[in-house]
This record gives structure tokens, C-alpha cells and sequence, in this order.
């Protein structure tokens, strides 16, 4: 059971990309870099070929000019070649700028960038000759062999083809003028660069998706991963019921201090105590407005005796209240009739105190549903009863 909970068989997480991401580790098509350089590197070369034409010329120009005074100056000469760089600079800069941008905006297209320095950090367990040997015949290595063959047999598709069509031009091509030589010598270099390029389109197409596929699979995650990347996600369910506890006891022993607002508290007798209040002008049912078992019970006893407010031994309604119900909410509807019981015996009980009716008899005993009572099924506690 436990080796099979290993196998990593499983969708990475978001979570998981995320950090792998963070790490520096995302899927990386050279294929597409090869097609950015060379296609992007065509693109703005033959745009910028006529201006880079008069720079370059310029820039022989002035490295090619002697006179007498730059024999006798050589920090002319110098100048001369200062000049002549800056002009070669004006041209291959921006070739090199834009390709590069190029490069860079299509690895972000595709997911394929990262700001990370992670990978920069070396790695002691990666040199060694198991580690090597792993690596020599894992799966990324499969694919990447067979991907190099598909472009050697592409590429000698494309080249014997070409040749095959052109033979007879390539044996009258030193008959002819140099002008028109020059020319058709440029013509078959763009159909050349031409070929490669979609031979490395092809390639990139295929390459991307495919490195996204493999990217995926090394980060697929056994169950048991899962279930450790849930635990610190949403944090040990375990821990997260104790702290759901310890926040309901300190609730509970704050709201000790509302009892003295409190119209009645139904106790258990001493391990549990509820106090609720009804104001029929702002609520629509009974809320209970504190709660505790054991010590705080008792402090809520003692504090409602302090402040004069009626305090109700009614086991089972006590549990029920305590367990179905949270600070500041009103009780069950299922309880109604039993919290209705009772308040009407405290209402009573007041208005005979004060002179305006008889004493109530022995307090209700009001009838909880069974499926309420937490303690449903248990043994009687001595207290209880």
C-alpha cells in the first residue's frame, strides 16, 4: 500500500508550478529560441540591410583612408578607427537588440521565462556518475535524441532537394557575369535560409508543446505529496481543531461578562451553563449570549447568582443548547418550545416577585428532541441525574 501511494501519477498542483516556477524551473524550447534568432535575425537584417549597406561602406571608407598626415599622426589613424567601429556599432547594435527582444518576448509567450537566480546555485547532488547516468537516459534525453534525428533527416530532405533541382545552375554559375553571379548566389541563400527555417518552425512546433509535456510529468506528485502540500496548504486538521477550540474557550470565557444582561441560565448542573436573553422588540428568537463547561460554568453560575438572574437546572436542555449553538446566535428552531418553557417560567417567577401574580409551581422540565442531546447513548453522569 505504501509503495503504491509513491508513484508519482498525479497532476502537479498549482502550488507546485508555482514554487517549481519560483525555483526557475519551466519548460524550455530551444527549438523556439533557434527560430527566433535565425527568423527574427532575417527579418530585421533585410530591413535593415540598405542603411547597414552605407554604414558598412562608410566604415571601410574611413579604416582604408591614408594621407600624409595620418602617416605622420598616428593618433589620426586611431580617430580613423574609432570612427570606423562606431559606424559597424550603429548597425550590429540594433540587429543584436532587436533579435534579443525578439528572443525574450517569444520564451515569455510560451511560459518559458522566469525570474529566478536558483538556478545560477550549484547543486552537489546533481554531479555524480549515477546522477549523470540518469539523466543520460531519461526520458527528456529520449526525446531530445529523436528530436535531433528528425532534424538531420528534415534538413538532408531539404538540402538534397535543393540540390537536386539546381545542379545544372551550379556548373554555369562561374559563366556568367559577377554581377549576375553575386545575384543568384543571394537568391539562393535566402531560398536556403528559407528551408532551415521551416524545417526549425516544424521543429518549434512540435518542440513547445512537447516541452510543456515533459515540464508536467517531472513535476507529477504521489498521494502522498498531496496530502502533505494539502496539510501546509490548509494547515494539519488536527492543529486547526485545537486552535478552533482554544478560540471558542477564550470566546467563551470572555462572554462570562454578558451575564449579568442575561434573562436566565440553564445549567447541567455544573458542566455546562447557557445564558440566554429575548428582546421581543430586536430579536426574532431567543440568542445565547454566553457559554462554558466545567470552570466556566461555574463562574457563569456564580456571576448570574451575583447579579440576581434565575438560574435553571435543565440537563438535557443545557447539552443541547451548548452543543447546537454559538455565542450571539439565537437557538435551534427545534429548541424553541423548551427555551419557551422556560422563559415563560422566569417571566412569572419576576412578576410574582414583584407583586403582580402567584408563584409559579416546580420549574418545567421541558422536552428536548433525543438527536440533540450530545450525550445521547452515554452512561448517566452522577451529576445529571
Amino acid at each position: 500500500m505504501e509503495s503504491s501511494t509513491q508513484e508519482k501519477n498525479l497532476p502537479a498542483s498549482p502550488r507546485r508550478l508555482q514554487k517549481a516556477r519560483q525555483d526557475g524551473q519551466v519548460p524550455r524550447a530551444k527549438d523556439l529560441s533557434n527560430l527566433a534568432v535565425l527568423g527574427g535575425g532575417m527579418v530585421v537584417l533585410l530591413a535593415l540591410l540598405p542603411w547597414g549597406y552605407e554604414r558598412l561602406r562608410q566604415a571601410m571608407r574611413l579604416s582604408f583612408s591614408f594621407d600624409q598626415d595620418s602617416i605622420r599622426h598616428p593618433e589620426v589613424i586611431l580617430q580613423q578607427l574609432s570612427l570606423a567601429l562606431g559606424e559597424a556599432l550603429m548597425f550590429f547594435l540594433p540587429l543584436g537588440v532587436t533579435v534579443a527582444l525578439v528572443v525574450a518576448l517569444s520564451q515569455i509567450a510560451v511560459g518559458s521565462f522566469a525570474w529566478s537566480a536558483k538556478p545560477l546555485v550549484p547543486e552537489l547532488s546533481k554531479i555524480g556518475l549515477i546522477s549523470g547516468f540518469k539523466r543520460l537516459f531519461s526520458r527528456q534525453q529520449f526525446f531530445e535524441v529523436l528530436k535531433l534525428l528528425g532534424i538531420t533527416v528534415l534538413l538532408a530532405i531539404v538540402a538534397s532537394v535543393f540540390v537536386s533541382t539546381h545542379l545544372v545552375e551550379f556548373g554555369t554559375l562561374l559563366l556568367r557575369p559577377l554581377e549576375s553571379s553575386l545575384s543568384q548566389l543571394g537568391r539562393w541563400f535566402m531560398v536556403g535560409v528559407g528551408g532551415l527555417l521551416a524545417v526549425v518552425l516544424l521543429v518549434a512546433l512540435i518542440d513547445v508543446p512537447l516541452q510543456q509535456y515533459l515540464h508536467r510529468h517531472r513535476l507529477k506528485m504521489s498521494l502522498k505529496e498531496v496530502k502533505d502540500e494539502h496539510k501546509e496548504t490548509e494547515g494539519n486538521p488536527q492543529l486547526k481543531g485545537k486552535l478552533r477550540q482554544r478560540q471558542r474557550e477564550i470566546a467563551q470565557g470572555n462572554s462570562v461578562t454578558r451575564v449579568p444582561a442575561a434573562d436566565l441560565v440553564v445549567m447541567n448542573p455544573t458542566h455546562y451553563a447557557v445564558a440566554l436573553k429575548y428582546d421581543e422588540k430586536t430579536m426574532a428568537a431567543p440568542h445565547v449570549i454566553a457559554k462554558g463547561a466545567d470552570l466556566i460554568a461555574l463562574r457563569i453560575r456564580d456571576v448570574a447568582q451575583e447579579h440576581q438572574v434565575p438560574v435553571l437546572q435543565s440537563p438535557m436542555l443545557a447539552r443541547a443548547l451548548y452543543a447546537h449553538t454559538e455565542i450571539d446566535q439565537q437557538v435551534p428552531a427545534a429548541l424553541f418550545t423548551a427555551v419557551a418553557q422556560v422563559l415563560a417560567y422566569v417571566y412569572r417567577l419576576r412578576a410574582a416577585l414583584r407583586g403582580e401574580g402567584p408563584m409559579p409551581g416546580e420549574p418545567p422540565q421541558p422536552e428536548v428532541p433525543a438527536e440533540l442531546d450530545p450525550h445521547r447513548g452515554r452512561a448517566p453522569h452522577p451529576s445529571n441525574a
